[in-house]
This record gives structure tokens, C-alpha cells and sequence, in this order.
């Protein structure tokens, strides 16, 4: 008997983990080419008692299905203002134990670092990255608690499967960090 439901994360994934899956999933469907995306993620459980409407308009009312971390859409990200700018400006409300975002980037193998012509300023850096051929687009999806806990998922344009995405805790730490920033007070 497997541990994986047909859709979703395996039921042996930590609470982290799983909403982090999620939260791919829901990019995934999306499609490619996106905006970065940020979530809020609530525990599940206090949103039922503190939030009975709100969960009900989430379908969490049925202790069931849900997991123990609800991610919840925020707000659209204004276009051209750096990440970091704009996540230097949110302060959570205690009922927010953690958040998430999803990002797509441009990325090269460690091979191509050599190659990197000198005297780039950042716009000809992501010009000569846009027009490398072994650049490979990737969807970033980074998550942190309170508590310092981390996760990440990494999908590769080119192997769009949820069974090709990999996750860790440190896969994207700079993300991670300026995540974990919008806790600090």
C-alpha cells in the first residue's frame, strides 16, 4: 500500500513540505511565464475556529482532507519592483505562520559561470543569460514558518512532471532569507 495519494504530496511529508507541493501544483496548472506569486500560510486547524467562514469559502470546513498548513493567495506583487523591495514592505499578522512565494528565474549549470563576459551591469547579465543555450527556466517555490523552518521546490521548464521536482531546504537560500526577514520586527 503506497503512502502517495493520487494527487498530492506523500501523506509522510511534513506539514512544510506538503503545502510547499501544493503550492507548486497550483503554479503548475497555472502555466509557465507567470508573475512571482506570495502566499500566506495559516494552520489549518485555528483558521476552522477562528475563521469558520473562511474556511468554509476555502473547503476546509471537513476535518478530512485538509492539511495542517492552508496557503493563501496574496495580493498581485507590483510588476516591475524588485523582489527584495517589495518583501522589505510586508509585515504579517500574528494569525500568519508562515509564508511562500513562487518565481520563475533563468538559470545556468555551474559550467557556464567561466564564460560570463566582465563588465556586465545586471540588464546585460540577464540579456547574456536569456540568450545562453544552456540556460534552463526553473519555478522557484520557497517556504518559511516563524519558527525558522525552511523548504523549497524546484521545477524545471523542460521536465514539467510533479514526479521531476525536487525539494529541499536550502535549495534557494537567499529566497528563503528575505522570506524569513518579513517576520523579524
Amino acid at each position: 500500500m503506497s503512502n502517495v495519494s493520487p494527487s498530492g504530496p506523500p501523506m509522510a511529508a511534513s506539514p512544510l513540505t506538503r503545502a510547499v507541493l501544493e503550492i507548486d501544483e497550483y503554479a503548475s496548472g497555472l502555466g509557465w511565464d507567470q508573475p512571482a506569486r506570495l502566499f500566506a500560510l495559516v494552520d489549518t486547524a485555528q483558521l476552522r475556529s477562528q475563521e469558520p467562514g473562511l474556511a468554509a469559502q476555502l473547503g476546509l470546513d471537513s476535518e478530512e482532507a485538509a492539511a495542517p498548513l492552508t496557503p493563501i493567495e496574496q495580493d498581485e506583487i507590483p510588476a516591475g519592483r524588485p523582489l527584495d523591495e517589495f518583501l522589505g514592505t510586508i509585515a504579517w499578522p500574528d494569525a500568519v505562520a508562515g509564508c511562500a512565494m513562487t518565481v520563475e528565474r533563468l538559470m545556468l549549470p555551474p559550467s557556464a559561470e567561466a564564460s560570463v563576459p566582465d563588465g556586465l551591469d545586471e540588464a546585460g547579465l540577464a540579456k547574456w543569460v536569456a540568450a545562453h543555450p544552456d540556460r534552463q527556466e526553473v519555478r522557484m517555490t520557497v517556504a518559511v514558518l516563524r519558527d525558522g523552518a525552511r523548504e523549497s521546490a524546484l521545477r524545471l521548464r523542460e521536465k514539467d512532471s510533479p514526479t521531476e521536482v525536487l525539494t529541499g531546504a536550502d535549495l534557494v537560500p537567499g529566497l528563503a532569507d528575505a522570506l524569513a526577514a518579513t517576520f523579524e520586527s
